[in-house]
C-alpha cells in the first residue's frame, strides 16, 4: 500500500502518518526502487492502534509508552483486541441512535426547542408541556431544566424528570403569580399565595430529591445558586417557602 492508501483504510490523513514516523510511533516501512514507502498489514494495524489511543485522548508520548508494553504480541491478538475495540464502538453508536430516534421524532413534529440536544426525558416532559405561556418565570423554569438536564447523573435526571412530568401541566399556574413578584419585596403579602400555589403543584418526593438539598430541604451550592441568583427577593422567598411547605407536608405525612 501507498501512503495515501493506508491513511485511507485506517480513516486519517497521509500528513498524520508522515508525522507519526517523525514522532517515531510508527516505523518507516521498506522502500521500492522508486523510493515510495510500501505499508504492510502490519503497518495498517499498528497506524489503527496509534489512531484510537489518540482519539482517546493520549498524548504522543503516552501512546509510545503503551506501545511499548505491547511489543512482542502476535498479530492476531492485536486484531482480536482492534475487533473488540470496533465492536464497543457499534454498541455506544446503537445506543446513541436510540436516544436520538425519540429527540428526532420531537423535532420532525416541532415540539423540541432550539437549544437541543436534550435527554429523551426532558424531551418527553417538555413536549407534555407543549407551547410554554410567554412568561420570564417560564423561561428560567427551561433553563434550570435544561441545567438539570446536565449536571444530574442518568438515574437521578430519569427519576427527576419523571417528578417533574406528573407536575408539569400544573405549574403553569404558578408562572403568572411568580412573575408578578419580579419587583415585590420579600414581606410582599402575595409570596404566601405564590408560595402555596406551587406548594400544591410539587409531590412530596420533589422536596427531598432536588440535587444539592441541604438537611433543611433548600438546596444549596453552585446549582441552587446559580437559580436563586435570577430571581428577584420576593421570588425567591415564594420558592424557598414553598419548599419548605412541602418538606413540612412530607413529615406531617411519615
Amino acid at each position: 500500500m501507498r501512503i495515501g492508501e493506508i491513511a485511507a483504510l485506517v480513516g486519517v490523513t497521509p500528513r498524520a502518518v508522515r508525522h507519526y514516523h517523525q514522532s517515531g510511533l510508527l516505523p518507516e516501512p521498506v522502500r521500492r526502487a522508486n523510493g515510495y514507502r510500501e505499508y504492510g498489514v502490519r503497518d495498517a494495524v499498528l497506524l489503527a492502534r496509534i489512531r484510537r489511543l489518540t482519539e482517546l485522548g493520549l498524548g504522543l508520548d503516552e501512546v509510545r509508552d503503551v506501545l511499548a508494553d505491547d511489543e512482542g504480541r502476535g498479530l492476531v491478538e492485536v486484531l482480536e483486541e482492534l475487533a473488540e475495540d470496533l465492536a464497543r464502538q457499534e454498541a455506544v453508536i446503537r445506543a446513541r441512535r436510540e436516544r436520538l430516534a425519540p429527540l428526532l421524532h420531537e423535532a420532525r413534529a416541532g415540539r423540541l426547542p432550539a437549544d437541543g440536544p436534550l435527554s429523551p426525558e426532558l424531551a418527553a416532559l417538555l413536549a407534555g408541556l407543549g407551547e410554554l405561556p410567554e412568561s420570564p418565570m417560564a423561561a428560567k423554569d427551561r433553563e434550570l431544566l435544561a441545567l438539570l438536564d446536565v449536571v444530574v447523573p442518568e438515574e437521578e435526571r430519569v427519576r427527576l424528570m419523571g417528578l417533574m412530568r406528573d407536575t408539569a401541566e400544573h405549574a403553569r399556574v404558578v408562572y403568572p403569580l411568580l412573575d408578578a413578584l419580579a419587583g415585590a419585596e420579600p414581606d410582599d403579602p402575595r409570596v404566601a399565595e405564590a408560595a402555596r400555589v406551587l406548594a400544591d403543584c410539587l409531590p412530596d418526593e420533589l422536596g427531598v430529591d432536588i440535587p444539592g438539598a441541604g438537611s433543611d430541604g433548600f438546596p444549596d451550592g453552585s446549582l441552587a445558586d446559580t437559580f436563586f441568583a435570577d430571581l428577584s427577593p420576593a421570588q425567591s422567598a415564594a420558592v424557598r417557602r414553598a419548599l419548605r411547605l412541602v418538606r413540612d407536608r412530607r413529615e406531617q405525612s411519615r
